[in-house]
């Protein structure tokens, strides 16, 4: 437990803290405060890629390992009333034996360090669709949640305060709130550019010089249309429309039309064939 100085914090169990969160979340309201609470269903923080690849960079890092679970619990429990995340900031309210505020300040991504991630994925992102999604290929993602030298933030990066009274250096509020980081990225991955200062665009900046991943569109030329098809197989279409007959060239034309002519020669050999034939 958390100590009051001399004395240590009263407990408070989850059902009262989640009462007690609900309570303050709608006198904010009334004040006409907008509160964006971090709400978790079932005990997976993340669900998503991102959300998921932001846990576990947390969780490597064993500056943070004595008070994660606590914070982890925190979140799971809807402790986390509101939660903000600005470039190079997090701002969250916390619910504990009282509500805390905390303040997590992250250092922009250097910009040669960023130059770096987009230089190494140049050609392996062609969508940002796709990016956020985080559908990309093993070797871009890799390089993007690098251990310090991806995006993620390093524990060197990061400050935190809050006014809970607990004396260690990452309190469970503030590890909830980390924690809530990773939940919000699963409702919007964009946040992780926002918060590291960087714009996620720079990805694509090299896509026009450089092979997608995607294959490339059939040339001009190449491509049959519905009408060209059932043109070509004399079939009709799912709507019953009858196919349009081809077109066939001015040479085609002439020979056809001069083919349903008969010549002299064939109509004489007709006429002995008939001449033959018993009554």
């Amino acid at each position: 437990m958390s100590r009051y100085y001399d004395e240590w914090a009263p407990y408070v169990s989850v059902a009262a803290r989640r009462a007690q969160a609900e309570r303050e979340i709608k006198k904010l309201r009334k004040k006409g405060q907008a509160v964006a609470p971090v709400i978790i269903e079932g005990r997976a923080i993340a669900a998503t890629f991102w959300g998921k690849a932001w846990c576990d960079n947390l969780e490597s890092y064993r500056d943070f390992e004595t008070r994660l679970p606590r914070g982890r619990s925190y979140a799971r429990n809807r402790a986390v009333l509101d939660l903000k995340i600005a470039p190079k900031v997090v701002e969250a309210l916390v619910s504990g034996a009282a509500i805390y505020e905390v303040r997590i300040t992250i250092a922009a991504a250097p910009e040669a360090h960023w130059r770096s991630i987009c230089r190494d994925c140049a050609g392996g992102i062609d969508s940002l669709v796709e990016l956020l999604r985080g559908r990309l290929s093993k070797a871009v993602m890799e390089r993007i949640c690098r251990q310090d030298q991806g995006l993620f933030p390093k524990p060197s990066e990061i400050r935190f305060s809050c006014t809970c009274p607990d004396f260690a250096s990452l309190c469970k509020h503030v590890a909830a709130a980390l924690y809530g980081v990773g939940a919000r990225l699963d409702e919007q991955p964009e946040l992780l550019f926002r918060l590291r200062n960087v714009d996620e665009n720079d990805l694509l900046a090299h896509l026009d010089t450089t092979g997608p991943l995607s294959a490339p569109a059939p040339a001009a030329g190449r491509i049959l249309e519905s009408d060209d098809i059932s043109a070509l197989f004399g079939l009709e279409m799912a709507d019953g429309e009858p196919a349009a007959p081809a077109k066939a060239s001015p040479g085609k034309a002439a020979r056809s039309a001069k083919a349903a002519v008969p010549t002299p020669a064939l109509r004489a050999s007709k006429s002995k064939k008939a001449a033959r034939r018993p009554p």
